[in-house]
């Protein structure tokens, strides 16, 4: 058998042991062996020579974003890669330096009366901020819109609403110019010029996963930032009845926030600090209103004081998917009662019909058909497809200036459930 084909195996089948001396004496040593492993060796000095210089390390392994630091620990021969961080601190430096000059704290005075007799006053903060240098700030509408009831107490309107500046200890006397309940937004003014307003961005643009800052006035620590990212866009939240369409966030939103600026990387106002969820096992959830939606709105706060919307005329309730399938009906918005000499009345819309589209777009409550009412103007002519007498068909409804105190709006129960005589429950039960 040719010495070729014999495997370097032993006869119990395990690696033979091979004499070093036997290579040399063949001539192998020095014609392979010495210059393999000489090669090896000096490839080894050269790639670590390389590696100790930094210039060369990079081009050979390519320069990072967060240009980690390697450190030996003592114990054993691991290593730990620590992050440099000064990228992610100067921004963040450079946002509350830009942002912090824009934003105002607000403090509003209002009587409380007590059931048993009693009266006094008290204080609630918030934030807003600077939109023109001449004094125009928004805020939200809640901020300063202090009047409600309980079964112990009643809170008056605000008899003062006062703005104090970042870093200037004068406060001005603050007036209300106009509020939005519908969108909770509110506009004011104080006596004050060569203000530094805000920069705003495009709310349209941000992206979930993106840096951003909330700067206010959170539980009377003036001036606080925190920092975050956007959780989500466009998200649905109902607070009381008022329906939002936020970006959520989980930068920390508390108490006086309220009113202040959500910005991002860019120093840029994307949002106002609106809400956020709190009780047990809830972390990390607040909400701004996009800047984007509310520039037609301050401006015509500024213009009229309020906000001319469109209006139908309608009460109505949702037929969900339960309800429509136990009747064998569309789901949509079952209209409880109609205004008489509304747009939705001269129109020919009948208490009873079920609204399922609104100019070809479906929709399943009240919520839902104003979000898309308010995308139109006044004097707009929009198309209802509506259920009638197990017939489909098509009104034809041109939108009016809403009168004062008017909204469509959703006359259910919290169980979702028709209040009124004569409701679905009632016609087809």
């Amino acid at each position: 058998m040719d010495n070729e084909n014999n495997f370097n195996f032993s006869n119990d089948n395990s690696f033979r042991k091979s004499s070093v001396k036997n290579y040399s004496s063949g001539g192998f040593g020095k014609s392979v062996f010495v210059p393999f492993i000489s090669g090896i060796v000096g490839a080894t000095l050269v790639i670590g020579t390389c590696f100790g210089v930094p210039t060369i390390k990079n081009k050979l392994m390519g320069s990072t974003i967060s240009k980690p630091i390697t450190t030996s620990t003592s114990s054993s021969d691991s290593s730990v890669n620590l992050v440099n961080l000064s990228e992610y601190s100067n921004t963040s430096i450079a946002v509350a330096e830009k942002v912090l000059p824009s934003v105002v704290g607000i403090t509003v005075t209002f009587p409380v009366n007590s059931v048993f007799g009693g009266s006094s006053t008290s204080d609630a903060g918030g934030s807003g901020i600077i939109i023109s240098e001449d004094g125009y700030i928004l805020t939200n509408n809640h901020v300063i819109s202090s009047e409600s009831s309980s079964y112990y107490y009643e809170i008056g309107k605000a008899t003062s609403i006062k703005v104090n500046l970042y870093n200037q200890e004068e406060t001005f006397d603050a007036t209300v110019v106009g509020t939005d309940t519908y969108t909770d937004l509110a506009v004011l003014k104080i006596d004050k010029t060569g203000l530094i307003p805000a920069t705003l961005g495009n709310s349209d643009n941000v992206k979930v996963g993106e840096f951003v800052m909330a700067v206010g006035n959170p539980l009377g620590m003036d001036y606080s930032v925190t920092s975050g990212i956007v959780s989500a866009v466009n998200r649905e939240v109902n607070s009381e009845g008022t329906v939002y369409y936020a970006i959520q966030t989980d930068a920390p939103i508390n108490s006086g926030n309220s009113g202040g600026a959500l910005v991002n990387s860019q120093g840029e106002v994307i949002g106002v600090n609106t809400l956020k969820l709190a009780g047990t096992g809830i972390e990390g959830i607040g909400f701004a209103i996009p800047i984007s939606s509310t520039t037609s709105i301050v401006n015509q706060l500024i213009e009229y004081k309020t906000v001319k919307r469109p209006y139908i005329g309608i009460q109505g309730s949702s037929v969900d998917t339960a309800t429509a399938k136990r009747y064998n009906l569309p789901e949509g918005i079952y209209v409880e009662s109609v205004e008489e000499n509304s747009p939705a009345s001269n129109a020919g819309l009948k208490q009873s019909d079920i609204i399922t589209k609104i100019e070809g777009t479906d929709v399943k409550s009240v919520n839902e058909l104003n979000k898309i009412k308010y995308t139109h103007n006044i004097g707009d002519t929009v198309t209802l497809s509506v259920y009638r007498n197990n017939e489909n068909i098509d009104i034809q409804i041109k939108l009016e200036e809403m009168p004062e105190e008017k909204e469509e709006t959703n006359n259910s129960n919290q169980n979702g459930n028709p209040q009124v005589p004569g409701s679905i429950f009632d016609l087809f039960r």
